[in-house]
């Protein structure tokens, strides 16, 4: 059992992690009980915790990518949907980060509708709202 808690604080010295992501992780190298009392024994004490990362995560990628895509990907590691509805709320506006990235990509409004089209792949894929692609593009061609 100490062998499997260094292990979670090595991977945990290396970056955040979330209580699922670190029970997927060590799931080779013990039992269920044995990481379920680890992981209880790390949240008590501070060195895990799922807001931590999430604060984390927003930190690093809130800027480049819309709500949808925090969302789904904090979903994905297992953060409670509380917890990822108060951290996302806590964004800057979702139009001025959808203007910063595409200021960064693209230097012009676009063209023709092919343009537009493209320009507006690239934002849904960075997980910005159709309605937030919209504004913003129509923004950019007045």
């Amino acid at each position: 059992m100490n062998e499997l808690r260094q292990r979670a604080v090595r991977l945990l010295a290396r970056r955040e992690h979330t209580r699922a992501e670190l029970a997927r992780k060590l799931a080779a190298h013990g039992t269920p009980e044995e990481i379920d009392t680890v992981l209880n024994e790390l949240a008590r004490s501070g060195l895990q915790s799922d807001a931590r990362f999430a604060e984390s995560y927003l930190r690093s990628q809130g800027e480049r990518l819309g709500a949808a895509r925090l969302r789904q990907t904090l979903r994905q590691k297992g953060v409670a949907p509380d917890l990822i509805a108060d951290h996302v709320e806590d964004l800057p506006d979702e139009l001025d980060r959808a203007r910063a990235v595409w200021q960064k990509k693209f230097s012009a409004a676009p063209a023709d509708r092919s343009d537009w089209a493209r320009q507006a792949r690239f934002l849904q894929a960075r997980g910005f709202s159709a309605e937030i692609i919209r504004k913003l593009l129509k923004e950019c061609e007045e």
